[in-house]
């Protein structure tokens, strides 16, 4: 059977990416997503949902997400779902989160006459996961991490 984990999302970031290196020096950026979704009910009244995704960026984009994008900001990220699980210290009960590993991110418009760029800003229309990573069709550099290297979040 085949299988296919593909997400592709258009939102608002909900706070400012967060920069942290792992420690053999490979850049990871966590940032918060907000995605609207407009609908009619059965009443033929508009609603309007949303969800708060968080997504994780690795090497060159997390810097660049960094660099360029703030809280409010429209962009848009391409990837994979991946499930992190762990184990609460607090209660010892085990806890999972369902998040996006960016592989693709595109800077928008932001909608409010900025053109979509902080100011002097000219960051290139489309990044990519490092050409290795993409051409071999392996995931980003997470998957170059050793078991025991630790995420310093």
């Amino acid at each position: 059977m085949a299988n296919l984990n593909k997400v592709m999302l258009i939102g608002n970031l909900t706070r400012d990416p967060e920069l942290r290196y792992t420690p053999k020096g490979t850049a990871v950026a966590e940032l918060g997503m907000a995605v609207n979704r407009v609908r009619t009910n059965d009443q033929g009244e508009r609603q309007e949902e949303t969800t708060f995704i968080d997504v994780t960026l690795w090497a060159r984009q997390a810097e660049l997400a960094q660099q360029y994008l703030a809280k409010g900001r429209p962009v848009y990220i391409e990837g994979r779902l991946q499930m992190d699980t762990w184990e609460d210290k607090n209660t010892g009960q085990k806890r999972s989160k369902l998040k996006v590993v960016g592989e693709n991110m595109q800077f928008l418009p932001d909608g409010r006459g900025g053109g979509g760029q902080p100011q002097g800003a000219a960051p290139p229309q489309q990044q990519q996961s490092e050409p290795s990573a993409q051409s071999q069709g392996a995931s980003p550099a997470a998957d170059d991490l050793d078991d025991d290297e630790v995420i310093p979040f």
